[in-house]
């Protein structure tokens, strides 16, 4: 009996330490997998190392950006955000054309170039003028942004035997078209199409605008060709002799 008495404590010790050595392991092994899991992830959220153009702090509309302007924050993502940049210089010379608060990403849609006047699309040196159109119903369902058309002025009234029309512009690039009618200046609902006009075009425009009735000619993307624009009244198509077409 005093054997076994004497037995007992050491039998307690070694199971003691192999419960404490089956801890050990199973610890050893949890923070093995705890650790690889941490860094395959750490590694997913890093994506492909990418990095993204923030503003560096508040910035104003008209402010030139400089490199102290912006700087660079890692992107989680695989992918840049749509409109976006990934490095300094992308940005450096452009135009703030909308503010963009500290730490906020710099998008291509809140900058302007000679090219591109941010969201409004009017490059350097041109005009977006918009126009109220009659008579165009067809071709207003045709029209989308960049398409091209000419413009064409109508006065006088048919009644009176006085109607003109003459195309005033040609090959003029269509910004914007909005087929629901707005009050125009002849006190009628009509559509509204916004064109891309260099400026001395933008004041016969407005003119045609606010005194004629302006229709609307839809052009082929690729035709640049030009042609004289004199006036044409309801006597002189009466003499004509045939079309164009006719006559090849």
């Amino acid at each position: 009996m005093g054997v076994v008495r004497e037995l007992r404590p050491v039998m307690k010790k070694n199971n003691l330490l192999k419960l404490l050595g089956i801890a050990f392991v199973v610890a050893t092994i949890a923070t093995g997998v705890f650790y690889g899991l941490f860094v395959s992830k750490m590694s997913s959220n890093t994506g492909a190392g990418k990095m993204l153009v923030v503003a560096a702090r508040p910035l104003k509309a008209g402010t030139v950006l400089k490199t102290e302007d912006v700087k660079l924050v890692p992107w989680q993502g695989n992918q840049l955000p749509k409109g976006s940049f990934g490095s300094a210089p992308d940005v450096v010379g452009k135009t703030v054309f909308d503010p963009i608060g500290e730490d906020e990403p710099v998008f291509a849609s809140r900058l302007a170039t000679a090219q591109n006047g941010g969201e409004s699309g009017v490059p350097s040196g041109m005009r977006a003028v918009s126009v109220h159109v009659t008579d165009s119903s067809g071709v207003l369902s045709m029209l989308r942004s960049g398409q091209k058309v000419d413009v064409q002025v109508v006065v006088g009234r048919a009644e009176r035997g006085n109607t003109m029309v003459r195309t005033a512009l040609e090959g003029l690039q269509v910004l914007a078209v909005t087929p629901q009618p707005e009050m125009s200046s002849q006190g009628v609902n009509l559509p509204v199409v916004t064109l891309l006009a260099a400026p001395g075009d933008a004041d016969v425009l407005a003119l045609a605008d606010a005194g004629a009735r302006v229709r609307l000619a839809l052009r082929n993307p690729l035709d640049s060709e030009t042609r004289s624009r004199a006036p044409l009244g309801i006597p002189g198509v009466m003499r004509t002799s045939g079309s164009s077409s006719e006559k090849q």
